[in-house]
């Protein structure tokens, strides 16, 4: 399955506690278990990771965010600096890593405060 940055930071709104919880209905169930989990497995959330018998997800407990997982959110959470990054990223051609992303997300929003 395909990484989506969309849905990463959903469930990181999510798992703040965002009101009102975002809108996850475009996501299947498969989708949101492995994407929680990635959010796990990169130390953006602290949780459990239920695998089946061949080691694949099949559910998640997500507790919290980590100090990280507070980092990127702050730096995501804008709905119009967020739409900037994708666009350039989509203008690119490439796909971005998870820090990748975050240093574009605080480039934008240095940029609309002003700063180099």
């Amino acid at each position: 399955m395909k990484r989506d940055m969309n849905l990463i930071r959903l469930l990181l709104l999510e798992t703040e506690g965002e009101d009102p919880k975002p809108d996850l209905s475009a996501y299947t169930e498969d989708q949101r278990i492995y994407h929680s989990a990635l959010l796990i497995e990169a130390e953006l959330v602290h949780g459990v990771i239920r695998t089946d018998e061949i080691g694949q997800p099949n559910g998640t407990v997500r507790l919290r965010l980590t100090w990280a997982g507070h980092e990127f959110l702050d730096a995501a959470r804008n709905d119009t600096v967020w739409q900037k990054a994708g666009e350039r990223i989509k203008k690119s051609g490439v796909d971005v890593t998870v820090s990748l992303m975050k240093d574009i997300l605080n480039q934008l929003l240095k940029q609309s405060l002003g700063l180099p």
